[in-house]
């Protein structure tokens, strides 16, 4: 079980933002659903006005539960009084809304398996950072938080995308840019995509995280087939060997094909093979041998090999581990 509480909020008195709602919008369109359709999260969404109360308690509800995901999702404006606070639309100078080191506290004391935080608003980076430098707590087990910016750096919005910036390229990343070879979006994978996306002199992203293994927060068509990638261990049975290929591992190899053929002709089981092997080259699974392209591999009689990446993933299928 997955659930998530998105709250974007824009009506506050006298400093009204654009786009959190928007934002908020996004992200529930995204993490509901799973990009084959499939359902993902059980989404609660706050567009509206929202005060102290109502949040609280719907971040206590959050995560009052034994969900395997549980993901709160925060865009508006941010404090850094006392800690830092995720600001209501009923704030006063006595009371900017809920305490950033509280949420961390309900977080931690969740019985939910994951607990990701992932805020887009100014001085997001103080989550968890007061706790950890006063060493009256640490990040529980299984919480993970990721910040648009620094503890003393502002988040900003962006009119020509109508969005946070930081929140924008989480769109992208959980359309798919953040997804690893099998399709998994991961709280970590969809970090990195961020961080890399952003430049030097930009706001900088932060992530916490105090757990052994993520969860996938979304799931998209895989680049290579789960049936497909199992058989990079049949091809390579030592991560060492080299495929020997020749030309009847090419299909336009065939004299019925208006072109220089040579023998073996094209044969259909090693076309189906090779087509596999190009698959696998093309997301860095593999590489030719003493060429730059698989067709001339092919066509010279030569071979491929692993690749780094290819190592890793000839390991997880000769564990069988997908």
């Amino acid at each position: 079980m997955k659930k998530a509480l998105i709250v974007g909020l824009n009506k506050y008195h006298s400093c009204e933002l654009q786009w959190c709602d928007n934002d908020a919008i996004a992200m529930n369109n995204l993490i509901e659903s799973n990009g084959d359709g499939s359902p993902n999260f059980d989404v609660k969404l706050i567009t509206d006005a929202c005060d102290k109360d109502c949040l609280q308690s719907n971040i206590q509800a959050l995560f009052n539960d034994e969900a395997d995901v549980a993901l709160l999702y925060f865009s508006g404006h941010g404090a850094d009084q006392d800690g830092g606070y995720l600001v209501t639309t009923d704030f006063t100078s006595s009371c900017y809304g809920v305490r950033m080191t509280d949420v961390l506290e309900w977080a931690n004391a969740s019985k939910c398996r994951n607990k990701v935080i992932i805020l887009d608003c100014c001085f997001s980076g103080q989550m968890g950072e007061s706790l950890l430098v006063n060493n009256s707590s640490v990040l529980g087990e299984g919480v993970t938080i990721m910040a648009a910016s620094r503890s003393w750096q502002s988040s900003m919005e962006d009119s020509d995308i109508q969005h946070g910036v930081f929140t924008d390229l989480l769109i992208q990343g959980l359309k798919g840019g953040a997804a690893d070879i099998s399709g998994n979006i991961t709280p970590a994978s969809l970090y990195s995509f961020v961080d890399q996306s952003l430049g030097a002199w930009q706001q900088r992203p932060v992530f916490k995280t105090n757990i052994s293994q993520f969860l996938p927060i979304r799931t998209i068509n895989a680049k290579v087939p789960k049936a497909t990638l199992r058989k990079i261990s049949k091809y390579f049975v030592n991560p060492s060997d080299e495929y020997k290929l020749d030309p009847s591992y090419e299909f336009t190899n065939d004299p019925s094909v208006e072109h220089n053929v040579v023998e073996p002709y094209a044969d259909t089981d090693k076309v189906a093979i090779f087509k596999e092997l190009q698959l696998f080259e093309s997301v860095g699974l593999i590489e030719p041998v003493g060429t730059e392209h698989m067709y001339f591999a092919a066509m010279e009689s030569k071979a491929c090999k692993l690749t780094a990446l290819g190592l890793h993933y000839w390991k997880l299928s000769k564990d069988r581990r997908f």
